[in-house]
């Protein structure tokens, strides 16, 4: 069990937290719930700034560890709670896939979102951290063909992160749309945890819009 040091998790509503949102509740985690309102900059200020200076969500603090980075805050959760199952432990022969493919979104798949989202050319092979595009896509259009989650018949963090990224850049049509990616991600958005922390996302965003603006 996590114990009793206290869990702060910082979020801003429907943004790449959101899906940090559905880990905790596919873990059953409890925490607390420091929301940031990026329209008003709260990221950029100095509270938040002495959390992650790169002003971005997800982070988390967990007594003095304080983690940032989509893959790190995956790994991290996933081993607080191994109770719940979704991080093979050091010796799994699942381990190393499972660490693969949380790699594999932060080194591989945003950058080459990014380039093909803004027209440019990638570096040079020699430079690039992901080749090209088609280089980077096919393995996982191919891992996720072969089902039902990216380790085969085990659902773990990794499936939380890439049904969630994989769901809004299908939404904004930053990806080619496949079978194999609509597939899946209608298999992660439907678990229960998924649609709860979905629906609780949108009421946190609801009142954010309703609040006033603060002088």
């Amino acid at each position: 069990m996590a114990g009793p040091t206290p869990l702060v998790f910082f979020h801003s509503p429907q943004t790449r937290s959101s899906g940090v949102l559905a880990l905790l509740e596919e873990l059953g985690a409890d925490y607390e719930l420091r929301l940031l309102n990026m329209k008003a900059g709260e990221q950029r200020g100095p509270a938040y700034l002495a959390i992650n200076p790169m002003g971005k969500v997800p982070a988390i603090q967990h007594g003095a560890a304080v983690v940032t980075e989509q893959a790190a805050v995956y790994q991290y959760l996933a081993e607080l709670f191994p109770e719940r199952g979704l991080a093979p432990p050091p010796g799994d022969p699942l381990r190393g896939p499972f660490l693969r493919w949380l790699a594999f979104y932060g080194a591989s798949f945003e950058p080459a979102l990014i380039d093909r989202s803004l027209k440019r050319d990638p570096a040079a092979p020699g430079t690039s951290p992901y080749g090209d595009w088609d280089t980077m896509f096919k393995p996982l259009v191919g891992q996720l063909w072969a089902g039902p989650w990216l380790l085969g018949e085990r659902f773990t963090a990794a499936d939380v992160l890439w049904g969630s990224a994989l769901q809004w850049t299908s939404m904004f049509g930053l990806i080619p749309p496949t079978p194999a990616i609509e597939a899946y991600v209608q298999r992660v958005t439907s678990r229960p945890a998924i649609v709860r922390a979905r629906e609780r996302d949108a009421h946190l965003a609801a009142t954010r819009a309703a609040a006033p603006p603060q002088p």
